[in-house]
């Protein structure tokens, strides 16, 4: 099973917010998920509630081998997650 780290889409039209989420790889992306680690909500007017990530729990599902997607690296790389390659 291929586990992935990917973002999961909620809001309405035009106004959306992701949940950072583990997931296995075949699951559509808002199927059901392992774990929800995280929050991003990109169109917060105040930086520090846009990346919301629980880093213990990121680095323990990354230290099982989940895979994130390349979205959420970028959001990784904003918090100061460090992702071994």
């Amino acid at each position: 099973m291929s586990v992935k780290i990917r973002l999961k889409r909620f809001g309405t039209k035009m106004r959306p917010f992701y949940r950072i989420v583990v997931m296995d790889s075949r699951v559509p992306r808002d199927g059901v998920c392992l774990a929800e680690i995280g929050l991003y909500h990109p169109i917060e007017k105040a930086v520090e509630k846009q990346i919301v990530i629980d880093e213990t729990q990121a680095k323990e599902w990354l230290a099982k081998g989940a895979r994130p997607t390349d979205t959420v690296r970028g959001l990784f790389n904003k918090k100061g997650i460090q992702i071994k390659s």
